[in-house]
């Protein structure tokens, strides 16, 4: 049995009133809240990864059915994010996540790996990776739970290498997710990768390649034993676009963020205003994401810090969330965008 002992227990963290986590009944700490209690019913949702595998899962979503492996989502609203991690989700997206979940838009997740390689616990010993990998993986299940996201997905690609896979691999990967679900709207990282990340890097490549070939009805995406889909046109693609105020409070938290890689430091890269295309409102969305955050509990010996930041910061972070437009086939032109969905009619009930 995989001793989790190292991790921080979520009753040992400073107790602020008015969050419940739907997976224990307990109550959760908050930083700074600021909206209204957001509870969520509990319900399944499916899961899959890039070999095959697939199970079921908590979804904080009412009224959805469960679905079989391969069959074709119905013709409405919805958002796919594809990220490289988990916590990923939660950290850089969960309050758009939370947002469209909670307007009724399905919402989908794609990770690359399992955070196999990450840090775990508060110290101590470490379990192998492929324990790390499985208890990661059941971390970002209850997260997604907590965001209402409808389907998670894993490509089983290894933590810390995700800039080695095959391109055509990674990319059928993804081009089959996108055909299968078929999103108006995908979500990933910048070319930047945040803060440099090659894994960051290598999942915003994949995903835009696919969302190109995704749309080619010449692309073949050969996979034995799996049904094949239609090509899919997505409408719009957009960038993770974190500007200054956000970065500079993870830093406060984090204190240094950067990774070596190749023997250099990379550090964050805050977008400048002007390149910004996008601002999500997702105040009232704080209770929810910090309750999927706190869903990584392996992750929240560095996590926690975020505790204690300022209300300015934490404005910063959990208020807003900021985009890039990569492209989109419905809209366009410098007006500042305060939906991913502009442009296409929320009624939509067809391609």
């Amino acid at each position: 049995m995989l001793n989790l002992e190292g991790r921080r227990k979520q009753s040992e963290m400073p107790f602020i009133p008015g969050s419940l986590d739907s997976r224990s009944g307990r109550e959760v700490p908050l930083p700074w809240v600021g909206g209204e209690r957001l509870l969520q019913g509990c319900e399944q949702f499916f899961y899959s990864s890039g070999t095959g595998r697939e199970g079921v899962g908590l979804s904080g979503r009412k009224g959805r059915q469960e679905r079989s492996h391969g069959e074709t989502v119905s013709a409405k609203l919805r958002l796919m994010c594809v990220l490289a991690h988990p916590d990923d989700e939660s950290l850089g997206m969960g309050g758009t996540l939370a947002k469209y979940s909670g307007e009724g838009i399905d919402t989908y997740l794609v990770t690359a790996t399992r955070g196999e390689r990450g840090r775990f616990g508060e110290g101590g010993t470490r379990p192998d990776d492929y324990m790390v990998g499985k208890a990661r993986e059941d971390e970002l299940k209850a997260a997604a739970a907590e965001l209402g996201i409808r389907e998670v997905h894993f490509l089983d690609y290894l933590d810390g290498d995700l800039d080695q896979a095959d391109p055509v691999q990674a990319t059928g990967r993804i081009v089959r997710h996108l055909r299968r679900i078929r999103p108006q709207v995908v979500i990933t990282f910048g070319p930047e990768g945040a803060y440099g990340h090659p894994d960051h890097i290598a999942i915003s490549q994949f995903t835009t390649a696919a969302v190109v070939c995704a749309a080619d009805p010449d692309h073949q995406v050969h996979s034995a034993g799996q049904e094949a889909f239609d090509a899919h046109r997505v409408s719009k693609l957009y960038y993770m676009a974190w500007p200054e105020d956000k970065w500079a409070a993870y830093q406060t938290a984090f204190k240094n963020l950067q990774i070596k890689v190749d023997g250099l430091e990379r550090r964050a890269t805050p977008w400048p205003q002007w390149a910004i295309t996008t601002t999500i409102d997702t105040r009232t969305y704080w209770p929810q994401v910090w309750r999927a955050v706190c869903c990584h509990e392996s992750q929240m010996s560095i996590y926690r810090q975020l505790e204690n930041l300022s209300e300015q910061h934490h404005w910063a972070l959990w208020g807003t969330q900021q985009y890039y437009r990569a492209f989109s086939l419905v809209n366009g032109g410098r007006s500042h965008e305060t939906d991913l969905f502009e442009g296409i009619p929320r009624s939509e009930d067809g391609e």
